[in-house]
C-alpha cells in the first residue's frame, strides 16, 4: 500500500504534504463551563447561568482557548490620590477584570483585591513615596499598566 496524489503519482515519506500547525491542538482535561448573565426581565432571579462550552477530552486549537481570555482594560481608577500611609481603597472600573489577580502600585503589590464583577475591583494602596506611580494590574493575559494611575500625596505639614 502506498499513497498517492489524485493524478496517480506517488507520494514519499519525504514529499508528504504536510505542514506545521501554526495553532496547535490542546486536550480539555476537565468540563469548561461559560457562564453568562440572565438577561433583563427574563423573570429569573439574579446571578447567571452556566452552558457547557467544552467537554473533557475535547481537542481545541489553541487559539479557541487564548480568546476565552481576554486582556483587562481599565478606564477609571477613583480615587487616584492618597496619602503616603497607604491604606485608601481604589476602585478600578474596566472590562474583563474578573481575571485580575495582583495590583502593584509601583513596586509595591496592593492589598485586599476584591473582584467584584467583570467590570469593577476594589484594592487597597500600599504605602509608597510621595509622587504619582504606575499602577500595575496582573491579569490572565498578561499586564496591564496605567502610568501616573496615582499618586501619594505627602504628609501634610511635611
Amino acid at each position: 500500500m502506498g499513497l498517492y496524489r489524485q493524478d496517480g503519482t506517488r507520494i514519499t515519506k519525504a514529499a508528504f504534504p504536510a505542514a506545521a500547525l501554526d495553532d496547535p491542538p490542546v486536550r480539555i482535561t476537565e468540563d469548561v463551563y461559560v457562564s453568562e448573565p440572565y438577561g433583563r426581565g427574563d423573570g429569573q432571579p439574579e446571578g447567571s447561568k452556566r452552558f457547557l462550552l467544552y467537554q473533557a477530552g475535547t481537542v481545541v486549537p489553541r487559539s479557541n482557548v487564548d480568546r476565552a481570555f481576554s486582556a483587562a482594560s481599565v478606564t477609571v481608577i477613583s480615587p487616584t490620590k492618597g496619602p503616603a500611609a497607604g491604606g485608601t481603597l481604589i476602585t478600578i472600573k474596566g472590562e474583563h477584570l474578573d481575571g485580575v489577580s495582583a495590583i502593584s502600585f509601583g513596586s509595591t503589590a496592593g492589598t485586599e483585591l476584591r473582584i467584584h464583577s467583570a467590570n469593577e475591583l476594589t484594592v487597597k494602596a500600599p504605602a509608597g513615596e510621595a509622587g504619582a506611580v504606575t499602577v500595575e494590574l496582573a491579569d490572565d493575559s498578561g499586564s496591564i499598566s496605567r502610568a501616573n494611575g496615582f499618586t501619594y500625596e505627602a504628609p501634610a505639614g511635611g
